[in-house]
């Protein structure tokens, strides 16, 4: 198996999630397939899968091939959950998961954009089929705009210098390539002595985010995701930036206090990766899980 195919957490959400019981299970964002891989394999009767990537699709069909009979792998927007299962008749699911985020495949993947180690189209797209790429919305946002979504999405303190440096270069040529965005944000970035991240990652992120609108409605998918748990039934979310989870913590909190819905949050703090598995898929190193349980 190669780290592509290597799911984060695997051990922790085959044990929130308890597969072993049987049932119907939702993965809201399949990717390659290797957490419903490990779903199907600890004992869960059927795996419905949904993705915007329609190239991980075709990569998942194949890892999971020999379990065809009990998993539908769907091309959707995980937002889109509930339209797709009413479609299908489905009013109550035995667990359901959601692993937030840009997947390994995608940023080592030529032609993506998603990363700046290499010379690339600035696309940034998850669902190639449709929308702005990053380069539209750098050739086509104003200044301002561009600085709060990186201040916003990026939590970058020099949102306005970049913002600046990146309407100043577009002016005499368009921005297409990763290479040249990054050039320009990290000759806007000041140098302060030893910098741990690469000046250009909080704006890459803030772009991928704004592009593929990763943070819109989080919350309320989160809440329509519990509300389709059947009693019993649970939730694991996996986030890889703190925008992400602190959406995801203050959702299953809420719930958890107040409202119609009896949910129980497992998870006091977020989960994370073990040293063990740290060693051998560095994409955990960022991430963090959240799991919840509907209780009545």
């Amino acid at each position: 198996m190669t780290a592509l195919h290597v799911p984060v957490l695997p051990a922790e959400t085959l044990l929130y999630l308890r597969p072993e019981r049987g049932g119907l299970f939702v993965d809201c964002t399949v990717g390659l397939g290797g957490h419903t891989r490990a779903l199907l394999e600890a004992g869960a009767s059927r795996v419905i899968g949904f993705d915007r990537d329609v190239d991980a699709l075709a990569l998942a069909r194949t890892t999971l091939a020999p379990w065809a009979d009990r998993v539908e792998l769907v091309h959707a927007d995980y937002r889109d959950f509930e339209r797709e299962l009413d479609s299908r008749g489905v009013d109550r699911i035995d667990g359901a998961l959601a692993d937030l985020g840009v997947s390994s495949m995608q940023l080592d993947t030529v032609g993506r954009g998603f990363s700046f180690q290499r010379d690339d189209v600035l696309d940034m797209r998850m669902n190639t089929t449709t929308g702005p790429t990053a380069a539209d919305l750098v050739a086509s946002a104003s200044e301002r705009e561009l600085a709060d979504a990186i201040y916003e999405y990026g939590e970058e303190r020099f949102s306005r210098r970049i913002a600046r440096a990146i309407v100043d270069a577009r002016s005499e040529s368009p921005i297409e390539t990763t290479a040249r965005l990054a050039t320009i944000v990290r000759r806007a970035v000041p140098h302060r002595g030893y910098q741990r991240i690469d000046p250009a990652t909080r704006t890459f992120q803030a772009l991928r985010i704004w592009v593929n609108r990763e943070l819109e409605g989080l919350d309320r998918f989160v809440e329509a995701l519990a509300r389709r748990l059947a009693v019993g039934a649970r939730l694991v979310a996996i986030s890889f930036h703190s925008l992400e989870d602190r959406i995801v913590k203050h959702t299953l909190r809420a719930l958890q206090q107040g409202g119609d819905l009896a949910l129980k949050v497992l998870t006091k703090k977020p989960v994370t990766a073990g040293d063990d598995e740290l060693q051998f898929n560095a994409r955990a190193r960022s991430a963090k899980l959240r799991a919840a349980e509907r209780v009545a």
